[in-house]
């Protein structure tokens, strides 16, 4: 195992997968503007050497969102307070060829419940909390209720979470989609690592493009036939590659 630390941020290297550590418990691990650019510079440099990713955090929470007190600053002094990059962050965790697991420790709120949509596949302690409180403030909740709803749950329930603004805890999240598994605090990380190991073993060509499928079939396709001629296109596709790749080890 490799560990590299940067400000407030922690990543470490494992064969074939990765862990990143968002590290600023005492703000509740709360993205400012060094942070968020660390995270994107994280992604690109595990780009090609990690085929999956596990995502958490330090201390009691995961991620409290973004940091409000240096987006309150920025609006006084008439900057642009980081929407658009926050934007790209989240869109480069779609579009990264691993598969990212997130594993939420403990409180997420607003943007950490970005981040745990973002990714494709969520655990949770079950001391974990969610929120999001943004209406609270006068604000829509404009990463956190998109992609809640692109995750396919019902309305009534992406509704009690972007206006209630209560917490719900990680039983209720997972009951309602947004969570694969709820487990014990001290096997939150071994089993985010032992799925990671798993997804890290299979071929990397045929991993990212299942991933891509995951989002491209909902987005434009809707008949069952033209969802299984683009199954058999990507499969073509996957062989293609590894047919013409002599480094690459492929499978019949």
């Amino acid at each position: 195992m490799i560990t590299l630390t940067r400000d407030k941020l922690r990543v470490e290297r494992h064969p074939g997968w990765a862990l990143i550590r968002i590290d600023r418990p005492h703000k509740r691990n709360a993205l400012d503007r060094a942070l968020r650019a660390g995270l994107m510079a994280a992604l690109r440099g595990l780009e090609g050497e990690a085929r999956a990713i596990v995502l958490t955090g330090s201390g009691s929470a995961f991620c409290a969102g973004l940091d409000l007190t240096e987006r309150a600053a920025d609006r006084a002094a008439g900057q642009d307070t980081g929407g658009a990059e926050w934007v790209e962050l989240n869109a480069a965790i779609r579009a990264h060829p691993a598969a990212f697991i997130a594993a939420v420790n403990g409180m997420a709120l607003g943007g950490g419940v970005t981040l745990m949509n973002s990714c494709d596949l969520a655990l949770a302690s079950d001391n974990a909390t969610f929120a999001c409180p943004e209406l609270g403030f006068a604000t829509y909740a404009s990463a956190s209720g998109p992609t809640t709803q692109l995750s396919g749950i019902a309305r009534k329930r992406a509704a009690w979470l972007l206006l209630t603004t209560e917490r719900l805890d990680a039983t209720t999240v997972e009951r309602w989609g947004l969570l694969n598994e709820v487990v014990a605090p001290p096997a939150l990380l071994p089993r985010a690592a032992a799925l990671a190991e798993r997804l890290a073993g299979y071929d990397p060509v045929a991993l990212t493009a299942v991933k891509q499928a995951l989002d491209h079939i909902p987005a434009v396709i809707r008949g069952w036939r033209e969802a299984m001629e683009y199954g058999q296109r990507v499969n073509a596709g996957i062989r293609h590659h590894n047919n013409h790749t002599p480094s690459q080890e492929t499978t019949p």
